[in-house]
């Protein structure tokens, strides 16, 4: 899982894995990469309609989005040592669960935490105004 130090020039803008790539582990990457599409264009439309995006703006959108990206990252290398190379090993237990683990069995409501932010993530992003639908 790498991440580009730098996700824009003048007139580029990289997001999602072309920014950021992601394991599979827990499929979050998709939602990652719509997150980034919906700051982008939160945080563009005006310009774009005025068609002077500059660097600053684009810089913006990673700035934003840098923070849910790493946070992500740093859950699935933590799955990828704590999980996925025991399991693969033949070394994981289920009598010998991670603590993360062991606390989502003895508390179930906190699986509804972690499909949370998953699902939305750690800065949840929202659709622009002009992009809602009226009701």
């Amino acid at each position: 899982m790498g991440r580009l130090p730098r996700w824009h020039r003048d007139g580029l803008l990289c997001i999602g894995d072309a920014a950021h790539t992601m394991s599979p582990v827990g499929g979050v990457g998709v939602n990652l990469a719509v997150q980034d599409a919906v700051a982008a264009a939160r945080i563009l439309a005006g310009p774009l309609l005025r068609r002077s995006v500059t660097e600053r703006e684009l810089e913006r959108v990673q700035r934003r989005r840098g923070l849910p990206v790493s946070v992500v990252q740093k859950q699935q290398r933590g799955e990828h040592d704590l999980l996925l190379k025991p399991a693969l090993d033949g070394t994981l237990r289920g009598d010998r669960l991670p603590l993360p683990l062991r606390l989502v069995r003895r508390l179930p409501v906190l699986s509804g935490v972690t499909a949370y932010l998953g699902g939305i993530g750690v800065r949840p992003e929202r659709a622009p105004q002009f992009a809602r639908r009226k009701r």
